[in-house]
Order: structure tokens, then sequence, then C-alpha cells
């Protein structure tokens, strides 16, 4: 009996190799900007709030990791294929490679501009890019794309959370300090339309200027940039964040700061606890070696919405698991207490935002009452009646 055993075992051993060999493999494409300067020391060591703290490749690959029994059903083997270019030219022909050995999924780390060169690169491909890193507004809208998923949230997302919680703290009056550089004018424009859609009131707008030269003095003195109107909060149109992490404790007035630093909107934060995000937080801290923001989460939230696509649609077969992927009927788990999905107008995630002091998650939008007559995260961002996407008829939405 024990030799009869042994045997057995032997031949069940030797066959799990053989089991493994003939799953098939299935390549998710993973691009980096490799001239990206938002992964300078000096920048991820500053830990800046939505800014990246370092390369999110880590998220990606815990996602993999955890892709073995779901890949078991339809006996796949999911596999992350990360390459990188120095401009857009070269990620498109990376791109172009992945297509042509089979790829149809590519995750992309790189900012607004080089995402949407990108974008335009491979607009005839048979691919979709998973932006993971890149919130301008305009990737949505105007320069939005059908082969393209959103899973990091638009500055409207994050504004709109923002309003919605001053809105419930009834401190209505905001002034708007902004920054001199093209992305500050995206972020305050954001705020500009969240307050409006929300009944907020901005008493003033004021440019400042990072430094501390004294002939500047009225636009880098706190105390000169926040006196004189009264307001119930000051909100940092600030893309780079160095500036705005020094104006909590020091506005003339005392008041809560909101936007780039104090109070911060973002998808993810290390320190939400609720929805099993403990659990996550703790495997992707893991796999980072340190702590983790919004691109790590959403790295490995786009892994986990290819996989869920292909396993739900039963296929590897690329047309079937993109139609399930953008379909009304695909149910991802963020972590987040939400049942998320991509808006068939813009392709970006449904999610909610963690609204967070620095060190602690204090509150999740849709702040309750805050409703919409279709999805109530559509209170985030742009909703199907205000998309400037041109394509968005061809998306299968309706204003």
């Amino acid at each position: 009996m024990l030799r009869s055993l042994a045997v057995s075992a032997l031949a069940l051993l030797s066959a799990l190799p053989l089991a493994r060999a003939a799953d098939t493999p299935f390549k998710i494409g993973y691009l980096e900007w490799s001239d990206d300067p938002r992964y300078r020391t000096e920048r991820t060591k500053a830990q800046f709030p939505l800014q990246p703290w370092g390369r999110p490749v880590s998220g990606a690959e815990q996602a993999i990791k955890e892709t073995s029994f779901a890949g078991a059903q339809l006996k796949l083997k999911f596999e992350l294929d990360k390459r990188e270019g120095a401009d857009a030219a070269a990620l498109a022909d990376a791109v172009k490679a992945m297509v042509a050995a089979g790829t149809h999924y590519v995750i992309v780390d790189a900012d607004g501009p080089v995402f949407a060169d990108l974008a335009k690169r491979t607009a005839s491909l048979a691919v979709t890019l998973l932006n993971i890193s890149a919130q301008d507004d305009v990737l949505r809208g105007a320069s939005c794309s059908s082969k393209v998923l959103h899973v990091i949230p638009n500055q409207a997302m994050l504004t709109d959370a923002l309003a919605q919680y001053l809105v419930l703290r009834r401190w209505v009056n905001v002034l708007v300090l902004k920054g001199p550089n093209p992305a500050d004018d995206a972020f305050a424009a954001a705020w500009t339309r969240s307050a409006k859609r929300f009944g907020l009131k901005i008493v003033d707008t004021r440019p400042f200027k990072l430094g501390l030269d004294p002939r500047e003095r009225e636009l880098n003195n706190l105390q000169l940039l926040t006196g004189s109107k009264d307001y119930d909060a000051v909100f940092i149109a600030d893309a780079d964040g160095e500036f705005a992490r020094n104006v909590p404790y020091q506005t003339a007035k005392p008041r809560v700061v909101v936007g780039a630093s104090g109070l911060v909107a973002d998808a993810w934060h290390w320190s939400w606890e609720r929805d099993g995000a403990r659990q996550l937080n703790n495997r992707l801290i893991k796999a980072a070696g340190r702590q983790v923001t919004s691109y790590d989460w959403a790295a490995w939230m786009a892994v986990k919405s290819v996989v869920e696509a292909v396993v739900r649609a039963g296929t590897p077969d690329y047309t079937k698991s993109y139609a399930y992927l953008r379909g009304p009927d695909i149910v991802l788990d963020g972590f987040k207490g939400f049942r998320m999905g991509y808006r068939p107008w813009d392709g970006q995630l449904r999610q909610p935002m963690l609204l967070n002091t620095g060190n602690w998650a204090i509150a999740i939008a849709p702040i309750e009452g805050f409703l919409d007559p279709v999805n109530n995260l559509d209170t985030l961002g742009f909703d199907a009646r205000e998309t400037a996407c041109p394509k968005a008829q061809a998306f299968g939405a309706s204003k």
C-alpha cells in the first residue's frame, strides 16, 4: 500500500510541471517613459501629495502574482511584458512590437503630453492602452480615444470630490492660489468647474511663484497672498507640489487648505483600511518596498481589469474580452466599497475618491446626498451629459 501511495504521489508531482507547461501565456504589456521627470530621485523622496513616490510597476507585478487561480480556469498564464522608451516614438515602436507578438493590452506609465502622442501614434493598432498616471482632463475630452482606458482618475474627479466635501462642511467661499505652469492652469480650471457645479464661490484667484525673492513678495509671501478678503478655504492649484506643501498653517487667516496640500483627494491612500484595503495595502507596500500611492493602485487595478475581462468573457480573444471590458456588465472590485467599471463615453474608470490629510483617509466621495440619475459615481468627473469627448456617441454613450 505504501509503495502504491508513493508511486501515485510521484505521478501526481510529475504531472504538475506538465500542467503548467500546458498553460498558454497571456501577455499584458507594460510601458514606462524612461525619461519621465516625475521619477527623479529628489522628487520621489519629497513624497509630494498627488505625485508618484516611485515607479508603480510593482503594483502590476503584484497583480500578476494574484492571477494564478483566475488563469487556471482558462488554462492561461498571465504574464507582464515590461518595456520602456525615451519618447512617444520609441514607446509606439514598443507597442507595435507587442501587438505583432499577440499582445493587445498595454499599461502605460507616462505623463499627459507623452501619453497623448503615444495614443495618436498607435490609434490604428488592435490595442487598448491603459493609462495609469496621466490625470489630464483633456485626455478624457477633446483628445479622447476609443483605444484608451483611464484607470487613474482625472483632475475633474479629484476637484469634484473636494467640492462635495466643502459643501458638506459649509465652507463655501474659497480663495484660489494658482501656480505659473500650464498644468497649474488646468488644475485651477478643473476647480473652477467643480465650484460652479456644486455651488461654491471663488472669492479671488491669486497667482503664486515659488521662491524667496523679496522683489516678488506679492507672489511668494503667504501672508500677502492670503490676506485681505475673507474666505472659508484655500484651494492650491500646484501640479508640481513644492509650493503647496508650505501653505497649511501659514495662511493669514486660520482656514482649511485643500487641493495639492492639506486636504487632498486621490484614488488611493496607504492608510485606507475599509473594504479589505488593509490586506491589499500590505501586499502593495511589500512589493514596492515603500508606502504606496494612487499610481501603484492604478497599476494593480489595470492588470485586474484585463484579467477580469478575459475570465468573464471566457476566452483570450481580444475582440470579445474588449467588448466585455468596455461593456455595462463588468464589475471591478478596487477595495473601495463600490462596484466599478469604465464609462462608455470617455473610457474613465468610475471610482470613489479618498479624501486624506497626509497620514489618514478621513472620508470617501461621492459624499452621501450627492446623487446622479444613473450612477452616483458619475457625480465625480465628467458625466455623459457634459463630456467633451467628440467620439462619445461612437463609444455607445448618449449625451
